[in-house]
């Protein structure tokens, strides 16, 4: 489960309107969306362009139309194809509204194995499965009606929810987690928590691996196999989307911003935030126009 140095610094839902709405562009919000997780349920819906998501142990190559359905406490993450856009609409919703906090079998034998991880189901929907076109209805629908923002309205989002999810969970694809099979995942979950809380700091793979109780050689690789990057490039990853976010929201100097992201190096940190995003610190600076936190959104 997640630690207080990573649970979310944006409160997607609340007893009242238990759920968020956002659209997510990159590389124009943020230069993309480093791997996560939080108590939520979320819907993610290719709008435009391409790129790949990290959905648990999944790595699926995305294309407009594609749908992607992410378990509470699931490690995910998005990042656009090289030279390419992607914009994707987000909804993230409180366990609540699937019923989860009831004491019926729906919600025990249904909801709650989701939510702990002992029933996965399919977390990519493409243009060629079979259930594409049902569930690209529901996902629509459940969009429109969090976008329309009434609270009658949440009378059909909360019933097409329910439909999506029963069709997920009767699509062949659902299985139970065996006993005993190794989840990665959760095994590196440590170390993304301390990295995401201390990636200003120099930190070692040693550090890392400690946090894990592995073995180093043994902990590069489940982090590999999980993520797809290495430790090293994953903290940069951290370590750039915070300066994106700092050189949107503030006027800092760009050196001031590397430094305050753990760069002690000026020429180092011009180099990999132009590798990352494309451009130089101020040229991506002059281009956000519009002010969207990577933090405020996931």
């Amino acid at each position: 489960m997640p630690g207080k140095d990573t649970e979310e610094r944006k409160q997607h839902s609340t007893a009242y309107i238990p759920y968020s709405y956002y659209e997510c562009r990159i590389p124009y919000d943020f230069a993309n969306v480093p791997i996560h997780w939080h108590s939520e349920f979320e819907i993610n819906y290719v709008l435009q362009g391409a790129g790949e998501f990290i959905c648990g142990s999944d790595r699926h190559q995305a294309v407009k139309g594609d749908i992607f359905i992410i378990l509470p406490n699931m490690l995910h993450g998005a990042y656009p194809a090289p030279e390419s856009d992607l914009i994707y609409r987000a909804f993230v919703f409180h366990p609540s509204m699937l019923g989860a906090g009831a004491g019926d079998r729906c919600a025990a034998e249904s909801v709650r194995p989701l939510m702990s991880g002992t029933v996965r189901i399919r977390t990519m929907v493409s243009g060629e499965a079979e259930n594409y076109a049902p569930v690209k209805s529901y996902v629509e629908q459940i969009f429109s009606c969090a976008d329309g923002g009434i609270a009658h309205a949440d009378l059909l989002l909360k019933s097409e929810l329910m439909r999506l999810f029963w069709m997920l969970e009767t699509d062949k694809e659902c299985v139970r987690r065996e006993d005993g099979e190794v989840d990665y995942c959760e095994i590196i979950r440590p170390a993304l928590e301390y990295m995401m809380g201390n990636y200003k700091k120099n930190i070692t793979v040693s550090e890392l691996a400690g946090t894990t109780h592995l073995s180093k050689s043994y902990f590069m690789n489940c982090f590999k196999r999980s993520t797809g990057v290495s430790a090293v490039e994953y903290l940069i990853q951290l370590r750039i989307n915070a300066a994106c976010e700092m050189l949107s929201s503030t006027e800092k100097k760009v050196s001031d911003v590397a430094f305050e992201c753990g760069y002690g190096n000026l020429s180092n940190f011009n180099r990999q935030f132009i590798k990352m995003t494309g451009y130089s610190p101020k040229e991506y600076r002059k281009r956000t126009g519009r002010t969207v936190h990577l933090w405020d959104v996931f």
